[in-house]
């Protein structure tokens, strides 16, 4: 059955919705998807000050301000961050996953103790901006607050979960065209400028 198109005004594609293709899916990746539209807000890891600072963290890096948008983003960041898997690829000199996002997330907090997490106005914003671009280079300030702490690898670590959850939400493949799991019916035409039939098309050509 086809379901609703989802229409933003953020989307490329405004006609297209991949979830119309779930048919199209196996079960098991079916439902898997279908789960990201309705995601979890029962907290595995995260503690309630550290989600709400996360939220606005990825409002800044997504440059994304939808509620139910930033809410699946960071339940995905803590179900990352409940699960043991990829540890064993950790470099020996970086603190476990979850360890180095919480000890980073509490120095933010400590950077920036008269922010509300809850509702940022644009100067708080732009404030927390520019201190993950200092993040982002290792050159944070105060030295009380980020001495000794991999600045770093944190940002990296907070960069990847939050694109991985972001890129991984059906509504984000509507908007960027993408057209969902290639198996089992894959894609052929995959010649430059070619599309297969249930792609998503130019906006123009829409009828």
């Amino acid at each position: 059955m086809k379901e609703e198109i989802r229409m933003t005004s953020q989307s490329r594609y405004p006609f297209y919705n991949v979830m119309n293709e779930q048919e199209a899916w196996d079960a098991h990746t079916r439902n898997i998807v279908r789960s990201r539209l309705e995601p979890s807000s029962q907290l595995r890891y995260l503690e309630m000050e550290e989600l709400q600072l996360l939220r606005s963290v990825c409002r800044v890096l997504l440059d994304e301000t939808r509620s139910e948008m930033l809410a699946f983003v960071v339940s995905h960041i803590d179900q990352v961050l409940a699960s043991p898997v990829g540890e064993a690829q950790r470099k020996a000199a970086v603190l476990p996953q979850g360890k180095l996002i919480r000890d980073g997330l509490q120095r933010m907090r400590l950077s920036t103790l008269l922010y509300d997490f809850a509702a940022m106005d644009q100067t708080e914003l732009a404030a927390l901006e520019q201190l993950l671009s200092q993040l982002s280079e290792g050159c944070a300030e105060s030295a009380e607050v980020w001495t000794g702490f991999d600045q770093k690898a944190f940002f990296k670590s907070l960069l990847s979960m939050a694109a991985d959850g972001y890129y991984s939400h059906p509504d984000i493949w509507s908007e960027i065209g993408y057209g969902g799991p290639a198996y089992p019916r894959g894609y052929v035409r995959a010649s430059l400028g070619q599309i297969d039939p249930w792609e998503a098309n130019s906006p123009m050509n829409h009828p």
